[in-house]
Order: structure tokens, then sequence, then C-alpha cells
């Protein structure tokens, strides 16, 4: 998680540099709901990640996609952001995951990546608007869609063992932990702060 802030903070200058604002500032609710997700992630722990470590793997982050500077726009910044959160909320709404985890702080989670996509998709939507071109399914979101089809894949050949959901729940908690500041990049508009 240490490597991944010096990469988030680039990012998070890359798109508050002039013209590089995604045309829309998030609403200031949106980094309220990150932590509260990752409170709720939190009170989704059922066994100390030391039984797990058996089960450890390394997901690779795509890292090395999004230091190549391919997030240059904030376009690119909130897509890779969108397919995070979409990714996120499609794993954590399966049946096999609502067996996994209590009810109530599953629900919560699973509200709040969709506040958090419903607000992105709004923003985005405006930026089109405005005559930005939309984001498509290139190089780091198409990663990111590829991180996740790796922990599908862990989960499976790891038969949704217990273990395998606390490794997988870690995983998704370095991710969104890692995404809060490019998250907040977002927020801001043509270098000003957007909304508190």
């Amino acid at each position: 998680m240490a490597l991944l802030r010096p990469l988030l903070t680039a990012l998070a200058l890359l798109t508050c540099r002039p013209g590089g604002s995604l045309g829309c500032a998030l609403p200031g609710s949106h980094a309220q709901v990150s932590r509260d997700n990752l409170v709720l992630l939190g009170q989704m722990r059922r066994l100390s990640p030391f039984l797990c470590l058996r089960a450890r793997k390394d997901f690779r982050f795509p890292r090395e996609m999004l230091e190549g500077g391919q997030l240059r726009e904030a376009q690119a910044a909130a897509a890779v952001l969108r397919e995070l959160l979409q990714q996120t909320f499609n794993l954590l709404h399966t049946e096999r995951s609502s067996a996994a985890w209590s009810p109530a702080p599953l629900h919560g989670l699973r509200s709040g990546l969709h506040r958090q996509l419903e607000a992105l998709d709004a923003c985005l939507v405006q930026a089109a608007g405005e005559g930005e071109r939309a984001p498509g399914m290139h190089g780091p979101a198409l990663a990111i869609k590829r991180y996740f089809q790796d922990i599908r894949v862990y989960l499976e050949d790891e038969g949704y063992s217990d273990c395998a959901w606390e490794i997988v729940r870690l995983e998704i908690m370095r991710a969104l932990s890692s995404s809060a500041t490019l998250q907040d990049s977002l927020a801001i508009k043509d270098g000003d702060l957007g909304s508190p």
C-alpha cells in the first residue's frame, strides 16, 4: 500500500493541472462515502488475517500501467476510478459474497459504492455534455478489469473459503484506500476546491 500512495499523489497532480479538470466536481460527500466504505470493510472482518497467511496472494495491482503516464487527463483518471468502483461493486454483489459476510455491513458497502458510481457517472455525463471525450475501456481501466478477474479466479481456485474472502477483503481495502487520493483529485475543478 505504501507504494501506491506516491502513484496516486502523482495522479492527483496530473488531474489538477490546468486543462486536467474532469469538467465537474464530485460532491464533497463522495470522500465521506469512501471513508464510510473503508469502515464497513473493517467491520466485515471475520477472521484474523494471521490465520490466512497461507492463502495470501499478490494480485499485482496494475501500478505499472498507471505509472506509465497514461492518466494524463482527468477523463482517463475518472475512467480508472469508475472501473475500480464498478468492479468492486460487482464482486461484492454476488451470492457467494452474501454468504461470506454479515448482511448489514455488506449492504451498507454496496449502497456506498452505488452512490459513488452514480455521482461519478453524473460527473462523466456532464463532462461529455460539455464536449469532452467520454472515457473508453483502454489501458489502465482495462488493467483494473483484469486485476479483478484475477481476484475472481483466485476465489474460485480457493473454493470461496473464509480465508480467501478475508484475503480479498484486505485487497479491496487496499484498492479503495488507494483510490481515495484519486477521488479527491477529481473533486477539484480547474485547480479550485470543489464542493466541501
